[in-house]
């Protein structure tokens, strides 16, 4: 039973392209809505293994490979990629490398949390321009409604970028990026009612280097901007992960380190991200309680802002008008 709710899990939360990657496997192509690969199950020359990363889905057009296996979802792939192993030890291989936990934890009915959202990785794309803030209404405002845009100046730039292949070849898109290093761009943005979070090129950590006792680790650049807001002057050495399924590499930089605050997601992945660094780093103290009532720290910084005036509010007009309505 165990193994199957930690199956359903992984085929819910485990981004295939994302898993790959982390196995040193990268796209050659797209063509709409897949991408392809070089398959990593048998010899090939023209890539003909293709993932749909929507549905998180692959299929080998080359043929069977010894397992037998010619395509599924995530854990089919693993069975494919690890033959002869056993269901039961394909789950534990994608958890390791993942970063899962390998039970499932009971959660509180009645307590609701918000969901992690997963990173689209954009492939086929062509960056067309990088500018420092101030050139772009749109970003500024996503930026100061996550009350970091004093902190974000000369951290975060404009990123404009076009997309080469596939249904929306041609579009033109721009977000606040984040560059990793690995030269990869950590976009994000306000599309409608929702949050965009992508990255262009390679995954990778941030590193900022201050003192050389002390190391301030987050998950993602908003935290750790709404963190300096409140410390200006810490001086600190920061590792900003932009993936826990980076954990790895940011315990590898972390090692040095005598003193090491973490602030970590409060949920689920977090939790168990910190418990596997905590094994690595027994010196790491999870800071995560200075905002015990919220789920990061950027949610806990956004709540101490002050009520917007009447003015300042989104779609003010709209709502006065609604109260006239009969």
């Amino acid at each position: 039973m165990e193994t199957k709710r930690n199956a359903e899990r992984i085929k819910e939360e485990v981004s295939l392209v994302e898993f790959l990657s982390r196995l040193g496997h990268h796209p050659s192509h797209r063509s709409g809505k897949e991408l392809f690969y070089k398959s990593m199950l048998r010899k090939e020359n023209t890539p003909s293994l293709c993932v749909n990363d929507q549905l998180d889905v692959w299929f080998d057009h080359g043929g069977a490979n010894l397992s037998g296996i010619k395509g599924g979802n995530v854990i089919d792939f693993a069975l494919s990629y690890w033959h002869p192993i056993t269901f039961g030890e394909a789950i534990d291989k994608i958890n390791q490398i993942m970063t899962l936990p390998t039970k499932v934890a009971s959660l509180d009915p009645n307590k609701q949390k918000r969901p992690r959202q997963k990173a689209t990785l954009l492939a086929n794309y062509k960056i067309q321009d990088i500018r420092e803030l101030g050139h772009n209404h749109a970003i500024e405002k996503y930026l100061k409604k996550r009350g970091i845009w004093d902190q974000a100046q000369g951290k975060i730039k404009e990123v404009y970028y076009s997309i080469e292949a596939g249904p929306k070849k041609g579009k033109n898109y721009f977000s606040a990026g984040w560059q990793n290093e690995n030269g990869g761009w950590e976009l994000r943005n306000r599309i409608g009612a929702f949050d965009f979070k992508a990255c262009l090129g390679r995954k990778g950590i941030s590193f900022y280097e201050g003192s050389p006792e002390k190391l301030a680790l987050f998950e993602g650049f908003l935290d750790f901007l709404s963190w300096k807001k409140d410390h200006p002057n810490a001086s600190d050495s920061v590792i900003v992960l932009n993936s826990v399924n980076l954990l790895d590499i940011g315990i590898k930089k972390a090692l040095s380190y005598k003193n090491i605050d973490v602030f970590f997601d409060r949920d689920n992945a977090g939790e168990t991200a910190f418990k596997i660094l905590k094994k690595e780093l027994p010196h790491a103290l999870d800071r995560s309680d200075t905002y015990s009532n919220y789920k990061d720290y950027n949610e806990m910084s956004l709540a101490r802002r002050p009520a917007l005036l009447p003015w300042e509010e989104e779609n003010v007009y709209d709502k006065i008008l609604a109260t006239y309505k009969r």
